[in-house]
């Protein structure tokens, strides 16, 4: 062995210590010089395995959020030196457009913010009036998250063990939802409080910006290698269906279907009723609520399709864990309902929820088989804005 190079197990230990005792607390500056030579080997994978090295701990995960920004730029010397570069009609180029887009915006936020702070003789009604359409352009990054965490994110976990660092970026996503919301409300009523304003703008750059880096220089190099090559074009579409943003909608390869073949011998029996699979299918389909079914694994088996979905779904989440399909912050709600589900204490729990200008009721039963034993979760989302607004009677088709 070469003098100076360590083993694989033993350097990726060494970068597991090093990650502990930062987040632990001991001083930066004196680890860094400890562990310098090897900080210079760490790549984007190492980066995810340490990251749930630690995530699988007894850290807490906040605390171990507060000091990703510090880890990573410790391993920086191999990171910034490692670039993702997919082919021009590959899924990943397409987010990369989308992240030149919104560093135009952050650039331009910045502009403004230099000018509302620092020129005395700066029109501040009229930066205002530019902070807010800016502001409002940023919400259709929102789509480049969602495809983030129901599209791409699966199809990693699915390849790579050592992907819990995704439940860290996704905790991000939504830091990012929080800001913006937050800097939309400070412009409602007139000019906002200047120290308040400022804070709120470091908050949202700390957060978009650093997650356009960890896009490049670890998530997207670790998926590149990681997921199969003929799984590209089957991401790409799912993405489609979710929405671009700041780019035109890209071609989507021709793709060869396998038809089946006639299956209209073959019904399905539900008990009160026997029917094909496409009218079992075109049933599920037409009714107006948003369906996803789990099995007693908690692994997504099935959710219904576009036309009354209310929230973000791709087949990559078929076989995805439950856990895995919601932020870390909300893990722990997911689990008691599954739980009080799985131990026969309840058999149903309701939510309600202002969502982009709607009402939403959300519900979840647990399904039982004949002798009582659990066979999974229904979730049921309606949009039921319209119902709540109904008054009196209607007896008589009027159209």
């Amino acid at each position: 062995m070469i003098e100076g190079i360590l083993p694989p197990s033993e350097r990726i230990n060494q970068l597991y210590t090093y990650a502990t005792r930062l987040v632990q607390g001991e001083p930066g500056k004196q680890l860094h010089q400890q562990y310098a030579q090897v900080l210079d080997t760490a790549d984007a994978m190492d980066t995810m395995l340490v990251l749930d090295h630690l995530l699988q701990t007894d850290l807490p995960f906040e605390r171990v959020k507060a000091m990703v920004g510090k880890l990573i730029n410790a391993f920086s010397n191999k990171l910034l030196a490692q670039t993702c570069e997919p082919a021009p009609n590959h899924l990943l180029h397409y987010l990369m457009q989308e992240n030149r887009a919104v560093e135009d915006i952050m650039a331009g936020i910045r502009h403004l913010s230099k000018q509302y702070f620092l020129e005395p003789t700066a029109n501040k009604t009229e930066l205002r009036e530019s902070f807010i359409l800016l502001f409002k352009s940023l919400e259709d990054y929102e789509l480049h998250y969602i495809k983030k965490e129901h599209v791409l994110f699966p199809y990693i976990e699915k390849t790579v063990p050592q992907y819990r660092c995704l439940q860290l970026m996704w905790s991000f996503h939504d830091d990012f939802r929080r800001s913006l919301k937050q800097l939309q409300a400070l412009f409602q009523n007139g000019l906002p409080d200047s120290q308040v304003l400022n804070r709120e703008l470091a908050n949202l750059s700390a957060v978009v910006l650093p997650i356009v880096y960890r896009e490049e220089h670890i998530v997207f190099p670790v998926a590149l290698k990681a997921i199969p090559e003929h799984a590209w074009n089957g991401l790409l579409s799912a993405c489609a269906e979710i929405g671009w943003c700041y780019i035109d909608a890209p071609a989507l390869p021709e793709t060869t279907v396998q038809l089946q073949e006639p299956i209209r011998k073959n019904l399905v029996d539900l008990d009160t009723g026997l029917l094909t699979p496409e009218q079992l299918r075109l049933m599920l389909e037409n009714l107006p609520v948003d369906i996803t079914f789990v099995d007693e694994n908690d692994e997504v088996r099935y959710f219904s399709g576009a036309k009354h979905r209310i929230f973000a779904r791709s087949k990559a989440i078929i076989g995805r864990t439950v856990q895995n399909c919601h932020p870390k912050e909300s893990v722990h709600i997911v689990n008691a309902i599954v739980d009080a589900f799985k131990a026969g204490e309840k058999d149903h729990a309701d939510f309600w929820i202002p969502f982009k200008d709607r009402f939403i009721h959300i519900r979840y039963f647990a399904l039982r088989d004949a002798d009582g034993a659990y066979k999974g979760t229904i979730e049921v989302s309606q949009d039921v804005t319209d119902i709540r607004a109904l008054e009196g009677q209607k007896r008589l088709l009027d159209w």
